[in-house]
């Protein structure tokens, strides 16, 4: 007798159950709606990866931009660590690529705000749109103002 594992109830067994029906081959048995809803959100996180590693990112090159005097080694590591983590996440899902200029533009205010509590400059001294090209965004060497 096959126990039903419920979605709801118990996520990780339900996963464990469903990787091994498909292993198995018994598709019949399948829960097709919820594994369907599961492998959307599994690259809806890489979207959502994509985009908090652009608010980083962005946040700390204006920081980098409008706060020279507050320059410092732990906001080049950011600002590296971030590109690093981006470009790994484009390497992986290279269908991601296209996406990441609307990530930028979609992100930005969020990223202007993240720097302006941060440095306390005022939000409205920001650009109001990123003015940082995605290759500069990409470019191990591009530091506003440098």
């Amino acid at each position: 007798m096959n126990k039903v594992i419920d979605y709801e109830q118990d996520f990780y067994s339900w996963a464990l159950h469903h990787a091994q029906l498909l292993r198995e081959g018994r598709f019949a048995e399948l829960d097709i709606e919820h594994l369907a809803e599961e492998l959307e959100d599994m690259g809806k996180s890489d979207r959502r990866a994509i985009e908090n590693r652009c608010i980083i990112l962005i946040a700390h090159l204006l920081k980098w931009e409008y706060q020279p005097s507050h320059r410092g080694s732990s906001w080049k590591r950011s600002i590296d660590e971030q590109r690093l983590r981006i470009d790994r996440l484009i390497r992986k899902n290279p269908s991601l690529k296209p996406y990441l200029s609307a990530a930028v533009a979609d992100v930005y205010l969020d990223a202007v705000k993240l720097a302006a509590q941060e440095t306390q400059i005022p939000a409205s001294q920001f650009p109001q749109e990123c003015l940082y090209s995605i290759e500069q965004m990409q470019d191990e060497n591009f530091y506003p103002n440098n």
